[in-house]
């Protein structure tokens, strides 16, 4: 697969990793998910990610699932591979593999228990040593989930240090601010560009474009929504953008709930036809019967909403 590089953009997908009813993984509905983030356009894919529940995967079961989703995707469109690990060994290790199995770069987080910007940058100087000049790095700047912050001179040393940080993915929150200074310091003529795509759910998409992202690198079951967003703003078409964002808003909201939201999340991947069940590996949520009236109401409000603008999707509730 292509590398991913300083000017990669668009949607890549965060997926989330199917299990059966019994938490095993449901390797036919990796197929099956595989094919329907392709269909719905998606610029490339990231795996293993905390939303894929990296953390509840045994180590040979990372590696496994890697090998697996890299082979079926068949390189049509890059996949990038979580590997962020307490121990650095192991992140050598997993990372390593997925690039001989194929993999177009890795993602990872600070890890957690970093409390000063030294620990971090030497943290992050043994990884990129550990892994080479020749693996692509993708930066995961998520503070709510790993409780490590990092302020934007820190994050430029380590770009101008380390060649092979390629990509940033922001999702501080609050975070704009930090996004579009490191886009100006990052743009190509004050330093070398880099590669920045936004998390959180989507939930500020719009205002990350208009900040400076290259595009989103988050998970939500409406994929196609993401890919439109971003092709439509990157073709100057901000305020349609806009406009197709705010009919999904309710529902990227409703998904960005802590603690339930990836069960949502993957019960209206179920509905669609994307895996075959909503599992969580637990510990993890389990929807209830209100949770998913609820659920019910919102997704047949968006289609009745997108049936008015003439963009209903054919599979909303499959």
């Amino acid at each position: 697969m292509k590398p991913i590089g300083p000017h990669t953009r668009g949607v890549y997908i965060i997926a989330v990793t199917p299990f059966t009813d019994q938490g095993d993984i449901d390797w036919g509905s990796v197929d099956s998910l595989v094919e329907f983030y392709i269909e719905k356009g998606v610029s490339g894919v990231t795996i293993l990610g905390m939303m894929g529940e990296a953390q509840k995967l045994a180590d040979t079961e990372s590696t496994a699932f890697a090998k697996h989703f890299i082979e079926r995707v068949g390189g049509r469109v890059p996949v990038i591979v979580g590997v962020s690990h307490a121990g650095i060994d192991n992140l050598a290790r997993l990372g390593k593999s997925v690039m001989d199995f194929g993999a177009s770069g890795v993602m990872i987080a600070p890890a957690g228990g970093l409390k000063t910007e030294t620990q971090i940058y030497d943290y992050f100087g043994t990884v990129f040593e550990r892994l080479g000049p020749a693996v692509p790095v993708c930066f995961q700047d998520y503070p709510l989930g790993t409780g490590v912050n990092i302020s934007v001179p820190a994050l430029l040393r380590l770009v101008d240090d380390h060649p092979s940080f390629i990509m940033f993915k922001h999702e501080d929150w609050p975070g704009l601010r930090k996004l579009g200074q490191m886009r100006r310091a990052c743009d190509g003529t004050a330093r070398r560009r880099i590669s920045i795509l936004c998390g959180n759910g989507g939930l500020y998409l719009p205002q990350e474009l208009q900040r400076g992202a290259d595009g989103a690198m988050t998970g939500f079951a409406f994929p196609e929504m993401l890919v439109e967003v971003c092709k439509k703003f990157l073709d100057g078409r901000g305020e349609d953008a806009e406009n197709l964002f705010d009919v999904y808003l309710p529902l990227v909201r409703h998904e960005q709930q802590i603690g339930i939201g990836l069960a949502i999340r993957k019960e209206i991947l179920r509905r669609r036809g994307a895996i075959k069940s909503a599992a969580v590996r637990a510990p993890g949520p389990r929807l209830d019967r209100e949770d998913n009236e609820e659920l019910e109401r919102l997704m047949r409000r968006l289609e009745r909403r997108l049936s008015a603008t003439g963009s209903r999707s054919p599979d909303i509730a499959a």
